[in-house]
């Protein structure tokens, strides 16, 4: 059993702001393993990323780091790197010391519903997955969710959990999009998913971005918790006992007969 915290915040535009939050949020955190905070956490969206943008040794994941340390919590957060002229769009995580366990770099770029995620963000290239609280976890980022073969890339490389973060675009079905997707990537790879998304934050941004809805759903696709669209933190269990039963009566994952190769 891993307890995990699903810190659904809303971001501001001030990093220092957002940092406050999440410092807030791992204390109300109170006996978590390993906390989940949204994509983009560092800052909001917009043309200010590029300039806001930092390095993974640089004061905001500094910050985080700290706050870890603090509780004894593991943390996976969105962040924005420096990248050659454009930034890139980071899954940072940390373990429950402060130090880096890896990072995710998004693959899939939103150039989607009008927007253009592209214009300021590079695209990573490579599947990452990451051990914390005693697990294998596979990173996935918004845009990802909707990419089943990056889920079965993770799976391939022993991924025994999937955490999804988001700053999910509001919009005509954008919400059961969200929640169809995440229930699928986890249904289809009887997985354990913690999806956590932006608090909507009308106050500081009305550019869509952040429908809340963080999840916990089960390996047979079975939302377990739904935090709705107010900003709030939730600890969450995960029963291994229950992948293995779940894995038993439906061994899709055995029955595979087509798998991608190379990257």
């Amino acid at each position: 059993m891993t307890s995990i915290a699903l810190c659904q915040i809303p971001v501001s535009p001030d990093p220092a702001v957002n940092l406050k939050r999440a410092r807030e949020a791992l204390a109300r955190a109170e006996g978590a393993e390993l906390a989940v905070f949204p994509e983009a956490t560092l800052t909001r969206y917009g043309k200010h990323i590029t300039e806001l943008a930092e390095p993974l040794d640089g004061p905001f994941v500094t910050g985080l780091a700290e706050a870890a340390r603090e509780h004894g919590t593991a943390v996976i957060a969105g962040v924005f790197e420096p990248g050659p002229g454009r930034v890139y769009n980071t899954a940072v995580a940390l373990r429950p010391d402060g130090t880096l366990a890896g990072a995710y770099r998004k693959i899939h770029l939103f150039d989607s519903f009008g927007s253009r995620e592209s214009s300021l963000v590079a695209p990573g290239g490579e599947p990452a997955v990451v051990e914390l609280a005693g697990l294998r976890i596979g990173l996935i980022t918004c845009y990802d969710v909707r990419f089943p073969e990056l889920a079965r890339a993770l799976v391939d490389r022993g991924a025994e959990l999937f955490a999804v973060i988001a700053a999910w675009g509001s919009g005509v079905l954008k919400e059961d999009h969200w929640l169809t997707l995440v229930r699928a990537r986890a249904l289809e790879n009887t997985m354990w998913t913690a999806a956590v998304g932006q608090a909507p934050n009308p106050a500081e941004s009305n550019d869509g971005f952040g429908i809340g809805r963080s999840v916990l759903v089960d390996p047979l696709g079975v939302v377990r918790a739904d935090l709705g669209s107010a900003p709030g933190v939730q600890v969450v269990r995960v029963d291994h006992e229950m992948t293995a039963s779940a894995r038993a009566t439906l061994p899709c994952l055995e029955h595979r007969i087509l798998k991608v190769t190379g990257k």
